[in-house]
């Protein structure tokens, strides 16, 4: 939707009235265009792509992958989060190349797609399923592939929840695996160590047809933490020890025979790096790093690359920027900002990215965002034509993904593949 407000016309108006110091004055940020994204573009129109589309580099991807599988210390496990890599094609790529079985799944969709496309795989939820959709699996999972239900793990986080299940069993005299949620210090939810998990733990003992599959603590908290003072070092500190005090008291509900085979799941893409050992964690989760949105641009996750990139054809490219209503601004506007110099309207807009290419590109603020043409603007020397592309970062995978069809997957100079995406959001 276009945003242009009387809010925009006051700003506009300031520009009129009064130019600031030339010593604040911006630079200008554009240059020649990158190498890399001419390359894609060129594939892109080889490929007949004419409309907004994510491309996902393959090689970078792999390149992720492998980076995150040399961080795992010896016999740590790997889970793949479905949510922030939603694509059947995409999942199987990343499953062959890491050799994992293992994935998160987050809601009812999700859960039924993948068990009819990969029933082997182990399913561990990330989010507490409501029991009424948890019935709905059951009801609408094919015969041929009932056995996929036998790899799911639901994830529980109070006694009422428990109880649920329990009943759900019961009903249609099947075996759940219960796996708790911790919470480890992100304070959304889940249990810690105490009396209320002693009554779930207690609870899945009690029920014949319940099992308890194991822990699940997520932590993504702790990057955001700051360093100084030793903040985020104490808050690590909690996670262990939370986690580590979990096991203790679920160790005296169900013995070592029990223990030695539950799953013990920790971290996600933020933080997956600071386990280097399996004294807490048996394995960790993570998904975005091997695609990188800009919120994953961290110091733990320096090494891995972006490899996910929205790509959208320029509708329109014009020399100046004209300001509706505004005229009389134009000229004082691009004195101030020369990066404001000229314009394009690409096809689509107001996604959750950035703009990355061409260089310096940026959101025109008084215009507003748009769905439909987004106006972005470059200094003077942009070069860009209609129909060709410019390309986006992301900011996170799991939502955006969803919003361009197929996937484009860019490999040796081509567009190579096309993975479709999920229909439905996490």
């Amino acid at each position: 939707m276009l945003e242009f407000s009387r809010r925009n016309l006051i700003l506009g108006g300031a520009a009129l009235a009064g130019v600031t110091a030339l010593m604040m004055k911006p630079g200008d940020k554009s240059g020649p265009r990158d190498a890399y994204f001419l390359d894609v573009q060129k594939a892109l129109i080889a490929a007949g792509i004419a409309m907004p589309t994510m491309v996902v580099d393959r090689a970078r991807l792999n390149a992720n992958i492998d980076t995150l599988k040399g961080f795992l210390p010896p016999g740590m496990g790997y889970r793949i989060v479905a949510k922030s890599l939603p694509s059947l094609g995409l999942i199987d790529h990343i499953r062959k190349r890491t050799g994992t079985d293992r994935l998160m799944t987050f809601n009812l969709p999700m859960l039924l797609e993948i068990s009819q496309a990969m029933p082997e795989a182990s399913q561990l939820l990330g989010k507490p399923l409501p029991v009424v959709a948890a019935r709905q699996y059951f009801e609408q999972l094919p015969l041929e592939v009932s056995g996929a239900a036998d790899n799911v793990q639901w994830l529980v986080d109070t006694p009422e929840r428990v109880a649920q299940y329990a009943a759900l069993a019961d009903e249609f005299g099947r075996d759940l695996a219960l796996n708790v949620e911790l919470d480890v210090g992100l304070h959304r939810g889940g249990v810690v160590p105490g009396e209320v998990l002693g009554a779930m733990l207690a609870a899945i003992k009690a029920h014949p047809r319940l099992s308890f599959a194991g822990f699940m603590g997520y932590d993504p908290h702790i990057p955001s933490l700051p360093t100084a003072m030793g903040w985020r070092d104490r808050a690590m500190a909690g996670v262990r020890k939370t986690y580590a005090d979990a096991l203790v008291q679920a160790g005296e509900a169900f013995g070592a025979d029990v223990m030695a085979g539950i799953t013990r799941n920790a971290a996600g893409s933020p933080t997956y790096r600071t386990y280097q050992d399996t004294e807490i964690a048996s394995e960790v989760s993570a998904g975005s790093c091997l695609v990188k949105p800009t919120h994953f641009d961290t110091e733990l996750l320096e090494p891995h690359v972006p490899a996910s990139f929205i790509a959208t054809p320029v509708i329109k490219s014009l020399p100046v920027t004209h300001m509706p209503g505004l005229d009389l601004a134009d000229g004082a506007t691009r004195a101030w900002h020369p990066h404001a110099t000229k314009t394009v309207f690409i096809y689509g807009g107001n996604w959750l990215a950035d703009p990355v290419d061409p260089p310096g590109l940026e959101y025109n603020k008084t215009f507003g965002r748009s769905s439909n043409q987004e106006m972005l603007n470059g200094g003077p020397e942009l070069e860009i034509s209609p129909d060709e592309f410019v390309f986006l970062r992301p900011h996170q995978s799991e939502a955006v993904f969803l919003q361009f069809g197929d996937i484009a997957v860019y490999e040796d100079g081509a567009i190579v593949e096309r993975w479709p995406v999920f229909d439905y959001s996490a």
